[in-house]
């Protein structure tokens, strides 16, 4: 129920208030103030991937148009970012960020002869985007392929992870020691366009995981907890065969592990490990981690071919815990699910795009973190060729959320859907090309 303000001269009055406080309940759905704040004429971008050898490679670039979210929502509204979008600087996918209100995209040029190099672009609606002058380039810390993202702080700080090619390390004998790769941690100011610190270091797993041959072979997606004292990056594990020394094409997984380190310092890096969940918390182009309502953090896991994916919980100290168990395998019936990826959307609500054992095709899920439930949302156009794989970013603007849906190669829509009630609406149309998918709304 919205907030009346009554000056009271009277107890009668006061009763009379009181009396109408408790008689409009059944209208506090209706009145309610939005899960997630609302900025009144937000820009929603598009952005598309255009192909460059294989149909959806994506690895032809990205182009960006910016609609209202009148548009967006209105489905005899069209969109063709290919033949009307603006190319952003990216030699292949571009992997964009977008300010809470959507005026603003940060991007990190990926690969190429200004790879690492960060860039703002000024939404002014359609293919109108001013690029920023101030620029500054990390590559030398994190390579020309930094993974990054911004953190939820108010659009003040981007962390660009990094691990080198992991390196085989053997003893005086010859005999296999361990496997590593140095890893950078680098914060970035958005607001001024510099570096603002970074640390490098070699991050151990136990000698035991070492001695069999586990190591990191990526780290992505940092997150700062809600103490703001801690950043918790995912990891992507791989396996050298020690008798060999090279890459082992299979094994038996570790739990999943996250890096903590503390922030802003971004010193004392610590591997925490899940018993709970096997799979990789690196996700792949977006946000892996949120914390939500409830303080936690919340962390999906990928990669893992025998259980499928989870949801993680890590803890306000930091540390997994174990007693949370939520598999997207037994919450939607199905075996060996993929989380592409996902975002928190508020009140213990997310959505995820997904995929499963025996098939290519993408989904749309509807989580509820705290009953640890999951559903499939029915209201999409589904499509043999719908693939969520290099699915980068999701709007959430007051109670709605928003999702662009296009099978690689044919037409599709801007969906957008009530975060309380989880009604969907299809949106304005996506035209689409030959090989190209759209990958995101910002």
């Amino acid at each position: 129920m919205k907030k009346n303000t009554f000056k009271l001269f009277t107890s009668g009055l006061l009763l009379g208030a009181l009396a109408l406080t408790t008689s409009c309940s059944s209208d506090d759905n209706k009145n309610s103030e939005p899960v997630n704040p609302v900025t009144d004429g937000r820009w929603i971008t598009v952005a598309g991937a255009v192909m460059q050898t294989d149909p959806g490679d994506g690895n032809g670039g990205t182009k960006v148009y910016a609609i209202s979210k009148e548009n967006a929502i209105d489905p005899n509204f069209s969109v063709n970012v290919y033949d009307n979008g603006m190319p952003v600087q990216s030699t292949r996918t571009a992997r964009l960020q977008s300010s809470v209100d959507g005026s603003t995209l940060f991007n990190i040029t990926y690969t190429g002869a200004n790879g690492g190099e960060y860039m703002t672009y000024k939404v002014n609606g359609a293919n109108n985007f001013a690029e920023s002058t101030a620029k500054v380039n990390i590559s030398q810390y994190a390579g020309t392929s930094p993974r990054w993202v911004k953190l939820f702080d108010g659009d003040k700080t981007g962390v660009a992870v990094n691990i080198t090619a992991p390196v085989v390390n053997t003893n005086a004998d010859k005999s296999y020691k361990y496997t590593r790769g140095v890893a950078t941690v680098l914060s970035l100011d958005m607001q001024q366009t510099l570096i603002s610190g970074y640390k490098q270091y070699e991050i151990p797993l136990t000698a035991e995981e070492e001695a069999q041959g586990h190591h990191f072979f990526r780290l992505d997606a940092p997150t700062l907890n809600k103490a703001g004292n801690k950043l918790i990056i995912g990891t992507w594990m791989r396996k050298t065969d020690p008798a060999t020394g090279q890459n082992a094409a299979s094994f038996t997984r570790l739990g999943s592990k996250s890096v903590v380190v503390d922030y802003p310092s971004l010193e004392n890096p610590k591997v925490i490990t899940s018993t709970v969940g096997f799979g990789d918390t690196s996700g792949y182009r977006s946000f892996n981690s949120f914390v939500a309502t409830d303080g936690n953090i919340y962390q999906a896991t990928q990669r893992d071919t025998q259980k499928g994916s989870y949801i993680l919980k890590i803890n306000q100290s930091n540390e997994y815990d174990n007693s949370y168990v939520f598999s997207l395998d037994s919450a939607l019936g199905i075996k060996g699910s993929y989380i592409d990826a996902w975002r928190y959307v508020g009140n213990g609500i997310a959505y995820a795009v997904y995929t499963y054992e025996g098939t290519e095709q993408g989904f749309l899920a509807r989580l509820d973190l705290n009953a640890r439930t999951a559903q499939k949302v029915e209201d999409i156009a589904y499509d043999a060729d719908l693939n969520f794989g290099q699915y980068q970013g999701f709007v959430v603007d007051g109670n709605n959320f928003y999702i662009a849906v296009t099978p690689v190669g044919k037409d599709g829509n801007i969906y957008v859907i009530d975060i309380p009630s989880g009604k969907v609406t299809k949106g304005a149309k996506l035209v689409n090309k030959t090989g190209n998918h759209y990958i995101g709304v910002f």
